[in-house]
């Protein structure tokens, strides 16, 4: 590769910034979307979740039934130019039913933006959420939200992420006073006020000579607030964690942001600092080892399918991540899992639902590929050598149904449904086997989803179907080195299915059940997370 080319390309992979923001419900995760949008000058108007009547929507959330029950339920792709940089933002379902679409998501991700809610702190759905991002050791990056709003104290928020997830963090900026008392923040970084006006107006004010403690600052603040932030900066310095990007780009230590996303205050801010302090596209794994972005020709993975985003055409789109080098429209690839040449002729790039085509694109850019039924989650695609990035988790699920159509006349429409809808990883699909059955079981991670795929069944498909809601609680896939002979497995509390691979999965009814069967067969694998090649190593007998 020419000199010159080859440092152009680094520049431009360099400057890609490629992130997930992740969050309990109603932390204001959408808002803060909207609002990194506008600042990029993706939209003219930043879209509220608000329900049903909300005259204009998330651009995030897209789906109809986004727009009715103000929630968002599938990750969305947006992009857009900020500061010289290119910014993929991966925003995600916050709501727990919708996890394991959010947990993929983060495997496309280099970083993570954290949104906590200033009065609840730490919630339940954000520790599973860091712990994904933990294991994958990327750097996150906290926003503390609504401080227009009552809330807990600063400090006791800190103390929160180190005592409940167990990550140091470094304030960048710190407010002054909260609620209906917020007048702003103070920019550590920049050594200046950014103070709080009405109207989403900013007004910067430069501190001279460091000093917190001049007669400009007690005017501007007033006596005690004034004191206050002396006092909580002080204690910062002397015990506070110092800024160390190396501990950043660890995940070991955590720059926090305060600010308001509906009142437009401290986004900005935050943007400015993320950008200069997020990392470029990294070398990902490989079964061959590292695949370094510069370095190595165009390679990539499909995180996600959607069917469907243009209900009018039925169409699939399947999200690629770009893991190195450069990808060109029309460019030949190699489909790792099929073994044979492809033609990636209409590569998309996203505003949520809106897209357009494009010519190139680098890596740390997410593009969608039209999937005419050749794509499943996971899928490696390269320009040379057949090597395999790391294969995406499936998570059990742990609720159940059967799954019928009211109208026996649909059922083609039903199985196609059935099946694109898994393939996106909305749903799980499960067949029963013994005893000449064949039943189709749905298993999902959360009730809502249940609820999702009925409408979108109906909406996309034409197909009304109902539920036959099984007691069983537990998922497990078997494996095994030596042959397993499913025909001999059953009992009253455990059901025997074969997943949409073939793999053999144990549906259970309580843990005692489920610990009675791995106590009678300690040579088996009881998988809860299923990351291996389909049949690897079970075999079915046939009967």
């Amino acid at each position: 590769m020419d000199n010159q080319i080859a440092e152009d390309l680094r520049t431009k992979i360099n400057n890609r910034r490629t992130f997930a923001i992740i969050s309990h419900p109603d932390a204001g995760k959408t808002t803060l979307t909207e609002k990194l949008l506008l600042f990029g000058g993706a939209i003219r108007l930043a879209g509220t979740v608000k329900g049903r009547k909300a005259s204009k929507h998330a651009t995030s959330d897209w789906m109809e039934i986004e727009k009715q029950r103000g929630i968002s339920v599938t990750s969305s792709v947006m992009q857009f130019s900020y500061g010289g940089h290119e910014i993929n933002i991966l925003d995600t379902p916050g709501h727990q039913d919708f996890s394991e679409d959010t947990y993929r998501t983060l495997t496309a991700a280099d970083c993570a933006v954290m949104l906590l809610d200033s009065a609840k702190g730490v919630e339940a759905q954000t520790i599973k959420l860091f712990q994904v991002c933990r294991m994958q050791n990327i750097p996150i990056f906290t926003f503390i939200n609504k401080m227009d709003r009552e809330g807990k104290e600063p400090l006791a928020l800190l103390e929160e992420l180190e005592n409940v997830l167990g990550i140091r963090s470094c304030p960048m900026n710190w407010p002054i006073g909260m609620g209906s008392d917020f007048l702003g923040i103070y920019d550590r970084i920049n050594e200046r006020f950014d103070l709080f006006r009405e109207q989403e107006q900013r007004e910067l004010f430069e501190l001279k000579d460091n000093d917190l403690g001049s007669q400009e600052v007690k005017e501007l603040l007033g006596e005690s607030r004034s004191q206050q932030l002396q006092d909580d900066i002080e204690l910062l310095d002397i015990a506070g964690d110092p800024f160390d990007i190396d501990k950043i780009n660890e995940g070991k230590l955590t720059p926090v942001f305060f600010g308001s996303a509906l009142t437009n205050f401290g986004v900005q801010t935050f943007l400015d600092e993320f950008v200069k302090l997020s990392p470029p596209p990294s070398a990902r794994k490989s079964t061959i080892g590292m695949i370094d972005p510069v370095e190595n020709k165009f390679s990539g993975f499909i995180f996600k399918i959607q069917a469907n985003m243009n209900p009018a055409h039925r169409d699939r789109i399947a999200f690629l991540r770009i893991c190195s080098g450069r990808f060109e429209r029309n460019l030949s690839v190699n489909h790792v899992r099929l073994g044979k040449q492809i033609k990636l002729s209409q590569p998309q790039q996203f505003l949520a639902q809106d897209r357009h085509i494009i010519d190139e694109a680098f890596a740390g850019d997410i593009i969608g590929l039209f999937d005419p039924g050749i794509f499943q989650i996971g899928d490696t695609l390269t320009v040379e050598g057949n090597f395999q990035f790391d294969k995406l988790p499936q998570f059990t699920p742990e609720h159940f149904a059967k799954v019928y159509t009211k109208d026996a006349l649909k059922h083609k429409q039903f199985q196609k449904g059935l099946y694109q809808l898994a393939e996106e990883g909305a749903v799980q699909i499960y067949k029963t086997f013994i005893n000449h059955t064949e039943d189709m079981i749905l298993g999902v991670v959360g009730e809502l989803q249940f609820e999702v795929f009925q409408h979108r069944l109906k909406s996309e498909y034409g197909v009304d179907v109902y539920f036959q809601r099984l007691n069983h609680q537990f998922a497990r896939w078997l494996k095994s080195e030596t042959k397993i002979d499913p025909f001999s497995l059953g009992s009253s509390n455990c059901l025997l299915v074969k997943d949409h691979y073939d793999n053999l999965v144990a549906l259970f009814e309580s843990e005692f059940s489920l610990r009675w069967m791995m106590e009678k067969y300690p040579n088996f694998r009881f998988q809860t997370i299923n990351n291996e090649d389909a049949n690897v190593d079970v075999t079915y007998f046939k009967r």
